[in-house]
């Protein structure tokens, strides 16, 4: 026998027997539920009873509605007559429909959060980490475990997730908190099943809902929000921060973070994203230490591992020359820069943001000489290859950090024009950015999507792209990794072709000798590859250094 919901106010129990043709199908008619209806109780202990016999789950602490039978034979037989268990919900022939069918290893995902009240899950980009988490959500709901769960996400990937949870779990009643404050208000009093919101407005609202007695967990379970998903965690990776802060304090039964980078920067990334996943408040950035809270508390898994068929992605370094235009402009900025730089350090006056100025303004050369006329060693290669990827069918990603109109996104897009090609920048809103992918989403749009790299490096799905440029780089690899794999995922079925430009006696060398020691760290911490020697690490020190010497270093090369 299956029990169901009525749709009135007052929810009703109605009881169907097993051979009742639509007792399936009455399992589907989630969409109407109202989040505070599910009351199904079974009352027999002191802790909840949530999984099959075989399953390991921890009772769910502060809940003793719902608890262990005097019997275990007699408890399962309760629960089974009252739940469908999780993989019927999964099957494809099951009485949930879904999007599409899930692969094995989403499964296996699926039922690590079914079963985790502390999940990082770490699994590379493109292998559905939003999908897993909506089905689990969606499951939990439908088995009465869950009533309220609050996803906080880059705002760029709001209106994406909504359009995944209308896709993988269209019953559940979804909140976007945004607009004016006024009107975030009211929505964060809306009773929805998902409430989706981003880390700046959570941030926001925090205190001043809390100032006006506003508990963003107002929530008929004790404890706050049944569950709280933090997507692309690694934007708490600083624990200083006011996002980090904010997040922590979310009053929560289950804590997820998705990320497919938990380490950036340093082991400090990871510690901070696991006192949210662990609710420890502090945890030391020890390698030994986090690798076993990771072993515990991480499921990560590689393309590689469980997507054998994936067409691979061969990624190439592209060292030039400057041009000669660049050459002089370079290294008039690089040693006039580190005088005035040193001569700063001499009289105590250097801080960091001018040394970051310098080298920004430094990698800016690297990209174009300044002037309206288009000197770029990296744009003349740029255009020959596009040529040929764009004559040939192809489509192509360009991703770079800069956006203006003299070294960046919107410089390249006015001097590769005669493509038509389509800009996705920080500055667009979420209605200009959806038109924009869209639009390259259509099989006769343009061929050609210029990205700046921290608005689109994260949560787009681009597989109809085959080729990748990084027209600059970025300090941090594994966003440049992410980027890559925005084309590079399920679905894709051509080889995807990556291409890094390198600036030869440049800093651009020295920010690719400082990648590739990163991408060591990680393999090291995260996918528990052993390097005793990576460094732990990019300090200030290492920055001013880089700022320091690079005229001298420059000088050789030339």
């Amino acid at each position: 026998m299956t029990w169901w919901h009525s749709f009135d106010e007052q929810p009703a129990r109605r009881l169907m027997p097993p051979a009742a043709p639509h007792a399936v199908s009455r399992l589907g008619h989630v969409r109407q539920w109202r989040a505070r209806s599910c009351d199904l109780q079974l009352m027999f202990g002191a802790a909840p009873f949530v999984e099959a016999p075989g399953e390991e789950m921890e009772p769910i602490e502060g809940d003793e509605t719902l608890g262990a039978a005097p019997d275990d034979g007699l408890r399962w037989r309760f629960a089974a007559l009252l739940q469908a268990p999780p993989e019927m919900l999964l099957r494809a022939d099951g009485p949930l429909e879904w999007a599409h069918p899930l692969f094995g290893f989403q499964h296996t995902g699926v039922r690590a959060l079914l079963k985790a009240r502390h999940l990082l899950l770490g699994d590379e980009m493109g292998l559905g980490k939003t999908i897993q988490t909506l089905a689990a959500l969606r499951v939990l709901l439908h088995r009465r475990q869950i009533e309220r769960a609050l996803l906080v996400a880059p705002a760029s990937l709001l209106e994406q997730w909504r359009r995944a949870a209308a896709e993988w779990a269209p019953e559940l009643r979804v909140m976007v908190v945004g607009g004016a404050p006024a009107k975030r208000r009211w929505q964060w009093r809306y009773r929805a099943h998902l409430t989706v919101v981003s880390y700046e407005t959570l941030r926001a609202d925090w205190d001043a809902l809390l100032s006006e007695n506003v508990d963003l967990a107002r929530l008929p379970t004790r404890g706050g929000w049944d569950v709280v998903v933090l997507d692309e965690a690694q934007k708490i990776k600083n624990p200083d921060s006011e996002a980090a802060r904010v997040c922590k304090a979310l009053p929560r039964r289950r804590s997820w973070a998705l990320t497919g980078t938990p380490l950036e920067n340093s082991v400090a990334d990871a510690a901070s994203i696991l006192e949210f996943v662990t609710a420890q408040s502090t945890i030391f950035p020890d390698v030994p230490r986090l690798r076993m809270l990771l072993a515990r508390h991480q499921l990560r898994r590689r393309k590689a591992e469980v997507l054998p068929d994936l067409p691979p992605k061969i990624v190439s370094t592209l060292a030039l020359p400057l041009t000669p235009e660049q050459r002089a402009a370079y290294d008039e900025t690089a040693q006039g820069g580190a005088e005035a730089l040193r001569a700063a350090l001499e009289a105590g006056e250097l801080r960091f943001d001018g040394v970051l100025a310098h080298i920004s303004r430094l990698q800016q050369l690297c990209n174009f000489a300044p002037g309206e006329a288009a000197f770029s060693a990296k744009l003349d290669d740029l255009r020959e290859r596009l040529g040929a990827v764009l004559e040939a069918g192809e489509r192509a990603l360009i991703f770079t950090q800069f956006t203006n109109e003299n070294f960046g996104a919107r410089r390249l897009g006015r001097e590769l024009a005669a493509w038509k090609p389509l800009l996705f920048t920080g500055d667009m809103d979420v209605t200009a950015r959806q038109k924009t992918l869209d639009k390259f989403a259509e099989a006769d749009g343009p061929p050609l999507l210029i990205i700046s790299l921290r608005a689109g490096g994260v949560g787009l799905n681009l597989q109809n792209a085959s080729y990748v440029f990084h027209f600059d780089r970025w300090w941090n690899p594994a966003a440049e990794t992410q980027a890559e794999d925005r084309a590079h995922r399920p679905g894709q079925t051509r080889p995807v072709h990556v291409y890094r430009y390198v600036m030869l006696g440049t800093i651009e060398e020295r920010i690719d000798e400082i990648l590739r020691a990163k991408r060591r760290l990680f393999a090291q911490v995260v996918d528990n590859e052993a390097d005793e020697e990576a460094p732990l690490s990019l300090s200030r020190d290492d920055f001013f250094a880089l700022a320091g010497v690079m005229a001298t270093n420059d000088r050789q090369h030339h």
